[in-house]
Order: structure tokens, then C-alpha cells, then sequence
């Protein structure tokens, strides 16, 4: 497994004069080895640092990887959502049903493409979007469903389609936790949706930065790939490369979200270890399980027959008399580093006044944005790195005040 601790990447960090004390418990501390080095060093080097070829060879491993047709790479999961409302043409007038349990990204998204969200509650076990919630969201205005794989957790896909037949409604799945999930026996992304990935520094393989859409459609990949980058008929690898100079037309006024080889270089290399530190995270995962056992917080459920849990996020739930932010701060002084996901979109201030939002509309959400913590899980945790966390959160949990 490649050792991030390397003369070589300890050599770089030190240069970033990274400010966190030796002995603190990064969250979601990426593992980056040798090769990405070496790769991304060769991007440097030849000069080419832009959307290229490496951004290409990096798709072309997530279409094998996925099973799908057509992956485009993007700047950002963010990236990724805006693209998938733009192409399917929802915008001002419409509405999208949005799980209230997840990060704001989601429903910028759709604001941004000029529709309205319309959240929604989620299961009390899964945290995942409640359809039959769903279900009763539903008006004339209402254009597309959009799904989040929470922590990793994916939906039941069959359920999903179903309520998108009956429905006569558009999907888009936000897959930013579950690159490497799977539902009977098909990759999230394989499902025929279009479906947005995360490459974000914490997530379970990185770019630094980073995002893809995936899609079935042909055509809907190629109007990705224009709209990323201005509108362009022809990218700077298309009119610069020695293939021959091509000029270039806007036929569409559209966005800097491009991929860059400096990023395709990690990527291509963090891919292949994509399904080893999926089985890595189970163990850690089972062993937090163990570990946390006996104290007043609630563990994650169980993944469901026949899915595959990416297990990107390990949330648990604290008991109701815990003061959970008490617990974050007592966790940190312990150096260890949590966090939180989510508070509920319904709760942020910009949602919550501008569509009138109120708590009890979302009591399951609610409660989980009061109560949960996530604890550090990548495959560079260590099992007395768990050790730890599960001391430190054991104390804090008897030193909070009681609610």
C-alpha cells in the first residue's frame, strides 16, 4: 500500500507548513503515495497541466470502473449537479424534490439552474431520502427527484427507478460519497440516471478537487464536455496538441468547469485502490462497531441485502440528553478530528427564510443535524488511531453536560 508518510510526500507537506500538532487525528486525511507523485511530476514536466490527455485516460478507467457508456471529469461534484440540471433543461418554473439530509451543494444546484427545490424528510435508519415523503412533495411543477448516496449508503435503486417511472420524473443522483457502491451487483451510476461524483480531498479516492458525470446518453456526454469548458467546440488538448490546430466556436455560453491533468494524474492512480480501501473502511468500520459498544450514541445501520456500502462516512448518533457540539469540542482538544453531516439544508439560513421553512417539517432530519458526529475513517486510520477516537469520544460523552 503506498506509504503518504514517504521521505518524498513528508518533504512536501513540510514545505506547505501544514499547522495541525503531529499527533492530531486528521478527518478525512487522504493517502497519496509514490505514483501520483511521480505522475503528477511528469504532467509538470511535459509541460501539458490543462484538460488533456490524462484527464482522458482517468475517464476512460471510470467508464470501465462504473460500467457506463460515458463519463465526463469536472471541476467539482458541484460542477457535476449544475451540468446535469442544464442538460436535462430543468430550470425556472420547475421544481426538484431534494432530500432535506445532505450537504447545501445539492440544492445550490438546482438554484442556481433557476428551479425550486422542495425538501424532503429521510428514514430514521438509512438517513437516506424517504420516498413515500417523496411521494407527497409531488405537484404539477414537479420535474425531477434528486437522490443522495449518503455516506456511501446507496438507495435501493429499483425502488428509485420505479418511483421515477410511475412518476414520469427525472433523476439525478448524487453519488458524491459512493464512487465504488453498489446495488445488486451494479456500480452506483450503472442505473440509468445521471450521476455526479466527488473527488474532494476527503473522499474515498481523491483528485485534490474533482467531480465526474456519468451518462448513458451519448449525446448528453458530448453537451457536458462543451458546456464545461465556455461552450467551446474544441478544447485547448483539440487546438494546441500536435493533432493539428483547430479553431474553436462558442455555440453556448457556458462555464469554466473543467478537469486538469495536474488532477487526472492522482486520480488515475487512487482509482485502482479504489475496492481494497472500500474493504479496508468495512474493517474500520466493524471494529468502530466493537469499540463503541456500551456507550450512549447509536451506530450506523447495517448495510441492506444486496447493496454495497462504500462506507465513506462513519456517523454516529449521540443519546438525546448528550450535548453533541460539547462532545466535537472535547473530541478536538483530545486532538482528534470529527465532524458533522449534515446539518440539514432546511435549517441553513438562506433555505430556511427563503422558502419559509420550518423544523417540525423535517422532525427525522432535524434531529439527526442536532445529534450526529462522524469520526475519522480513510484507509490510513490505524487501529490505534480507533484506539484513541473511541477513548476520547468515550470520555467527552461522560464529561457532557447532560441536555
Amino acid at each position: 500500500m503506498p506509504n503518504s508518510g514517504s521521505a518524498r510526500s513528508s518533504r512536501i507537506l513540510a514545505g506547505l507548513g501544514a499547522p495541525m500538532h503531529e499527533d492530531f487525528l486528521v478527518f478525512g486525511s487522504p493517502l497519496i503515495g509514490e505514483s501520483e507523485l511521480a505522475e503528477v511530476e511528469e504532467s509538470l514536466l511535459s509541460g501539458w497541466i490543462g484538460a488533456g490527455p490524462k484527464v482522458q485516460r482517468f475517464e476512460r478507467m471510470l467508464e470501465n470502473y462504473l460500467g457506463v457508456d460515458h463519463v465526463r471529469c469536472l471541476s467539482s461534484c458541484t460542477a457535476a449537479l449544475m451540468l446535469a440540471m442544464k442538460v436535462l433543461g430543468i430550470g425556472a418554473g420547475d421544481e426538484v424534490l431534494v432530500p432535506t439530509m445532505t450537504f447545501v451543494a445539492s440544492a445550490n444546484a438546482v438554484e442556481h439552474a433557476g428551479a425550486t427545490p422542495v425538501f424532503v424528510d429521510c428514514e430514521p435508519d438509512t438517513w437516506l431520502i424517504d420516498l413515500r415523503a417523496a411521494a407527497g412533495a409531488i405537484t404539477p411543477r414537479t420535474k425531477a427527484l434528486m437522490i443522495v448516496h449518503l455516506a456511501g449508503r446507496p438507495l435501493d435503486m429499483d425502488a428509485v427507478n420505479a418511483f421515477r417511472d410511475r412518476h414520469s420524473l427525472l433523476v439525478v443522483e448524487d453519488a458524491a460519497h459512493a464512487i465504488g457502491a453498489e446495488w445488486l451487483g451494479k456500480r452506483i451510476g450503472a442505473h440509468g440516471n445521471l450521476t455526479a461524483y466527488s473527488f474532494y480531498v476527503t473522499k474515498n479516492i481523491t483528485t485534490g478537487e474533482g467531480g465526474a458525470l456519468a451518462t448513458e446518453d451519448a449525446a448528453i456526454a458530448g453537451r457536458v464536455e462543451t458546456l464545461a469548458l465556455h461552450g467551446l467546440s474544441a478544447g485547448a488538448w483539440q487546438r494546441f496538441s500536435d493533432i493539428g490546430f483547430k479553431h474553436y466556436e462558442c455555440d453556448a455560453p457556458g462555464f469554466k468547469y473543467n478537469m486538469t491533468d495536474l488532477q487526472a494524474a492522482l486520480g488515475i492512480h487512487q482509482l485502482p485502490r479504489l475496492d481494497r480501501w472500500i474493504e479496508r473502511r468495512r474493517a474500520l468500520w466493524k471494529r468502530y462497531d466493537s469499540l463503541l459498544s456500551g456507550l450512549p450514541l447509536t451506530t450506523p445501520a447495517e448495510e441492506a441485502p444486496g447493496a454495497r456500502h462504500a462506507r465513506h462516512l462513519y456517523q454516529v448518533l449521540v443519546d438525546e440528553t448528550v450535548e453533541r457540539d460539547v462532545v466535537l469540542d472535547q473530541l478536538d482538544a483530545a486532538g482528534i478530528g470529527a465532524g458533522v453531516h449534515y446539518r440539514a439544508i432546511h435549517l441553513h439560513p438562506y433555505y430556511r427564510d427563503r422558502y419559509e421553512l420550518r423544523r417540525e417539517l423535517f422532525p427525522v432530519a432535524s434531529d439527526i443535524s442536532e445529534r450526529t458526529i462522524s469520526l475519522p475513517l480513510s484507509p490510513k486510520v490505524t487501529e490505534h488511531d480507533q484506539e484513541r477516537v473511541a477513548a476520547a469520544l468515550a470520555e467527552a460523552l461522560t464529561r457532557s453536560p447532560v441536555r
